[in-house]
C-alpha cells in the first residue's frame, strides 16, 4: 500500500474521534467544575491550617487582633517589588491606589491624596497637597517650624511618638522630634523629598518600619498664609488627640515568605485579616496561555454565546483601598467554607472561580484565605458547544484529510526524486554529483538526501582511488622489479667474475627490499584505517601532550632546527591520543622529508574560537597551485621520482581520515613569506557544561 493511501486510511479514521470526543467532554465538564473547586478550597484550607496556629503571621502587633475596626482611618500600604527614587516627583506610583482628603467643598480649601507602600522594612509614603497659599518655614523668625508642615504620630514601646516635616525651600527634607523632651529614634531617619507643585506640593517620604510600632498617622498643618487666618490642619488625625493612631496596615515579609511554597501556577493566593485587610497577595505566575493563544476561533464564538447564558456577575467592587468583599469572603468570615464563580470584568468570555476558607482562631475567627483561578484552566466547552462541536470537528478532519493527503503527495514527490537522482548517478559510467539534489531541509528526507550525497562522493573517491590504484601500483613496482630482473640477467653473463656477481646480487637484494616495503607501507595503511574506525575518544589537554612530543622529535629530526609555540595555558579536547600522535608523525615526517638539512620547523598550537589549530611549518620548497587539497587523497606524492624510500602518498590520507574521525578539518598552504609549507590540523574544543 501506497504512503498516500495509508495516509488517506488514517484520515478516515480521525471521522470517529469528534463522536468521541463530544460524549467526553459530556461527562467530564461537571466533574472538572467540581474538581476545580475542590482542588482550590483543598489548597486555601492547607494554607488556613498554617496561619490559624501562626496567627503573629497576620497580626504581628497582638493588640490589633483584638481592636475593633473601621472606626479609625487607618493607613493601608501595598507592597512594592521595585525600587523607589525619593525625588518628590512621584515616579513608580501611577499604580498604587491611594485615598484623598479634603477640608472642605470650596476649590481654594486645602486638600490632599496620599498613598503607602512598603519594601524592604520601610514604609515609603506620598501625599500630594492642593495648598492654595504656601508658606515655607522662615528660619530667621524662629528655629521652630513656622511654615507648613506635616506632622507624622506613630506609636513606641506604648508611647506617642511625633516627627515633623517641615523646609525652607524644597529639595531634600529629614523629620526631627515633635518635642525636645522625645527619646529613643533617630528622627533623621525619616528623610524625603519636597517638591513644589501646581496648586500646592509634593512630599515624597521614607520611613522606617520599626519607628512605626504599627500604627501611623498625619497631619497638615497649614498657615494662614495670605489670609492671615490661623493654621489648618487635615490628615487621617486630629492635632489635639491622645490616643493612639490608626494602625498601619501591611503585608509582613514573615508572611509572604511563608506562602512562598503555596505559589502556584495559574493561582492567585490571598490572605486576608478578619477586618477584610488584605494581608498578603500571590498573583498567579504567567502561564503563557489565554484565550486568543489556545482557543481556536470557532471555539471562541462558542465560548460568546455560552457564556452570556451564565448570567454570571463581575467581583463586586472593594470598599477601600487594601480592602475586599464578595459572597465567599462573606461565608468564610462567618465561619463556612464557600466558593463562587465570577465573570472577568474585562472578558465576557472569561470566569473566576474563588474559593474561601475562615482562619479559625482559639476563640474566633482571625481571617479569611482566598485562592482564585480562571476557570479558563479546565472548562473550555459547554452545552451549547457540545451541539456544535461534530460539524466543526467533520470540518477540521476534512482540512486534515486534505493536509494528510497533500503531505503525503509532497513526501512522494521528494523521495521519488531522490530515488530517480540516486538510480541516474549511479547507471553513469562515472558517478555525477553535480545534479544530485542535497536538500538542506531539516527532516528524515532532507538528511537522507545529504546522507545520499556524502556516500556517493565516498564512492566516487573510491572510484577514483581504484582507478588510479593500479596505475600507481604499477609505477612503483616497475622499477624495483626491473633491477632484479636486470641483475639476474647480468648475473647469468657474469661467468666467474666474483666482483660482478656480487654486485648484481646486491642489487637483486636492493629490489627486492623495496618491494618488501612497498608491501608493508600498504599493510600498514590498511591496518592504521582499521584502527581509526575502532579507536575511542577521550578527554585529554593538547598543551601538555604536544610538549612531550616535541621533546621526542627534537631526538628524532637532529638535522633540523625545532620550535615550540603554544599560545594558551591549556587545550582541553576530546581525541584519541595515539591516532593523534600519528597524525603529528606524519604531519612532522612529511615536513622532515621536504625541508631542507638546517631547516626550520615549527610546532604550533592556536585556536580560532571553534577549534584548536595544530600547524606545523616547514621551509623549503612551496606548494604548486590547486594542489593544497589533492595533496590529502590516496596515492598522491610531491616527492621526486627515484626518492630514497617508499612513499605511497598514504601518510597525508591517513591524517585526513584521523582529523575526520575527530569531526576536525586539515589544510596545506604556503606560507606567507613564501619560503615553505604550514600544515594545520583543527580540532574542536571541548565545551565543558
Amino acid at each position: 500500500m501506497s504512503l498516500r493511501r495509508q495516509l488517506l486510511l488514517v484520515s478516515l479514521l480521525l471521522l470517529s474521534l469528534p463522536w468521541a470526543g463530544c460524549q467526553f467532554i459530556r461527562e467530564m465538564e461537571d466533574a472538572l467544575r467540581q474538581g476545580q473547586a475542590q482542588s482550590l478550597q483543598a489548597t486555601a484550607s492547607a494554607i488556613a491550617g498554617i496561619l490559624a496556629d501562626q496567627p503573629e503571621l497576620i497580626y504581628p502587633y497582638p493588640e490589633r487582633l483584638n481592636s475593633p475596626g473601621g472606626e479609625e482611618q487607618h493607613i493601608y500600604a501595598w507592597p512594592m517589588e521595585q525600587p523607589l527614587i525619593l525625588d518628590g516627583y512621584g515616579d513608580g506610583w501611577e499604580e498604587i491606589p491611594g485615598q484623598r482628603l479634603e477640608a472642605g467643598s470650596d476649590s481654594m480649601a486645602l486638600a490632599l491624596d496620599y498613598q503607602a507602600v512598603t519594601r524592604n522594612g520601610y514604609l515609603y509614603l506620598l501625599l500630594k497637597v492642593e495648598d492654595p497659599a504656601l508658606i515655607y518655614h522662615n528660619p530667621g523668625l524662629s528655629a521652630e517650624p513656622n511654615g507648613d508642615r506635616v506632622v507624622l504620630r506613630t506609636w513606641q514601646n506604648g508611647r506617642r511618638q511625633e516627627y515633623v516635616i517641615a523646609t525652607a525651600a524644597p529639595g531634600k527634607v529629614y523629620g526631627r522630634p515633635a518635642s525636645r523632651r522625645q527619646r529613643g529614634t533617630d528622627a533623621r531617619r525619616i528623610r524625603g523629598y519636597w517638591q513644589d507643585a501646581v496648586g500646592g506640593y509634593t512630599l515624597e517620604l521614607e520611613i522606617p518600619l520599626a519607628f512605626t510600632g504599627g500604627r501611623l498617622g498625619f497631619y497638615l498643618a497649614n498657615v494662614g498664609g495670605r489670609t492671615g487666618g490661623g493654621t489648618q490642619t487635615l490628615g487621617n488625625i486630629n492635632a489635639i488627640e491622645t490616643e493612639a493612631p490608626p494602625w498601619l496596615i501591611y503585608s509582613p515579609q514573615a508572611l509572604q515568605k511563608a506562602l512562598a511554597p503555596f505559589r502556584h501556577q495559574g493561582s492567585q493566593v490571598q490572605v486576608l485579616d478578619k477586618s477584610r485587610w488584605l494581608m498578603a497577595d500571590l498573583p498567579a505566575q504567567n502561564t503563557g496561555s489565554g484565550e486568543t493563544a489556545e482557543t481556536f476561533w470557532l471555539l471562541r464564538i462558542i465560548y460568546r454565546s455560552v457564556l452570556s447564558r451564565d448570567n454570571l456577575q463581575p467581583p463586586p467592587p472593594a470598599p477601600g483601598p487594601g480592602q475586599l468583599q464578595g459572597q465567599e469572603l462573606d461565608t468564610a468570615l462567618a465561619g463556612s467554607i464557600a466558593a463562587h464563580r465570577y465573570r472577568d470584568p474585562d472578558y465576557r468570555t472569561r470566569t473566576t472561580l474563588s474559593a474561601a476558607v475562615p482562619i479559625k482562631g482559639e476563640k474566633e475567627i482571625i481571617g479569611a484565605v482566598i485562592v482564585r483561578q480562571s476557570g479558563e484552566e479546565y472548562l473550555s466547552l459547554t452545552d451549547q458547544a457540545f451541539n456544535k462541536l461534530l460539524g466543526y470537528s467533520l470540518l477540521a478532519v476534512g482540512m486534515g484529510t486534505f493536509g494528510l493527503l497533500a503531505y503525503a503527495s509532497l513526501l512522494s514527490w521528494r523521495i521519488g526524486r531522490l530515488s530517480r537522482a540516486a538510480d541516474n548517478a549511479v547507471r553513469e559510467e562515472e558517478l555525477r554529483l553535480e545534479d544530485f539534489p542535497r536538500s538542506g531541509a531539516r527532516d528524515e528526507i532532507g538528511e537522507l538526501s545529504r546522507n545520499y550525497a556524502s556516500l556517493l562522493g565516498r564512492l566516487r573517491e573510491y572510484n577514483d582511488y581504484l582507478r588510479t590504484l593500479s596505475r600507481k601500483l604499477s609505477h612503483e613496482l616497475r622499477t624495483p622489479i626491473a633491477v632484479i630482473q636486470t641483475s639476474l640477467e647480468n648475473l647469468e653473463q657474469s661467468g666467474q667474475d666474483q666482483a660482478q656477481r656480487t654486485l648484481y646480487l646486491s642489487r637483486a637484494r636492493e629490489g627486492l627490499q623495496r618491494l618488501n616495503r612497498l608491501l608493508t607501507a600498504m599493510s600498514e595503511a590498511n591496518r592504521l584505517e582499521e584502527s581509526i574506525r575502532n579507536n575511542r575518544a577521550e578527554d585529554l589537554d593538547l598543551v601538555p601532550l604536544l610538549r612531550e612530543l616535541f621533546q621526542a622529535y627534537q631526538g628524532v629530526y637532529r638535522q633540523h632546527r625545532l620550535s615550540l609555540v603554544i599560545e594558551p595555558d591549556t587545550a582541553p579536547a576530546s581525541a584519541a591520543p595515539d591516532l593523534l600522535v600519528q597524525a603529528l608523525d606524519k604531519l612532522m615526517d612529511n615536513a622532515a622529508s621536504f625541508s631542507p638539512p638546517g631547516g626550520n620547523i615549527e610546532l604550533g598550537l592556536g585556536d580560532n574560537g571553534e577549534y584548536w589549530n595544530i600547524r606545523v611549518d616547514n621551509t623549503g620548497p612551496t606548494l604548486p597551485p590547486n594542489m593544497q587539497q589533492q595533496l590529502f587523497e590516496p596515492m598522491v606524492s610531491l616527492r621526486e621520482q627515484g626518492a630514497e624510500g617508499v612513499h605511497l602518498g598514504l601518510g597525508l590520507h591517513v591524517a585526513r581520515l584521523i582529523s575526520e574521525f575527530h569531526h576536525g578539518q586539515i589544510s596545506a598552504e604556503n606560507l606567507p613569506d613564501g619560503k615553505g609549507v604550514r600544515f594545520v590540523l583543527s580540532l574542536p574544543i571541548r565545551r565543558d557544561e
